[in-house]
């Protein structure tokens, strides 16, 4: 059974920074690409980070220079350090991977940047 299990959300004043975690288990996660979600308010879900099996790393327009994506493929365990946020980067922040076609999410951690 596939399980993602991110935490680390919380509240952060504009400017300053968190780090999200994600767990993985029920996969063979050295061989996964990892990816980072977030869902605003009234917004569709948008592809934030994505680290491949190989450890090369991708990220949106809006979020980069600021976050980074990194995994620890002994601890089965894919983090997103988010630094200088800004109020737009409050949403909801999913682990998201896939395995034999099939796309599993973490129930998601909520960020909240306030001015």
């Amino acid at each position: 059974q596939v399980q993602l299990v991110e935490s680390g959300g919380g509240l952060v004043q504009a400017g300053g920074s968190l780090t999200l975690s994600c767990v993985a288990s029920g996969i063979v996660f050295s061989a996964r690409d990892m990816r980072w979600y977030r869902q605003a308010p009234g917004k569709q879900r948008e592809l934030v980070a994505t680290i491949t099996y190989g450890g090369f790393t991708s990220y949106a327009d809006s979020v980069k220079g600021r976050f980074s994506i990194s995994r620890d493929n002994r601890k089965n365990v894919v983090t997103l350090e988010m630094n200088t946020l800004k109020l737009e980067d409050t949403a909801d922040y999913y682990c998201n991977t896939d395995q034999r076609g099939k796309d599993y999410w973490g129930q998601g951690t909520q960020v909240t940047v306030s001015s």
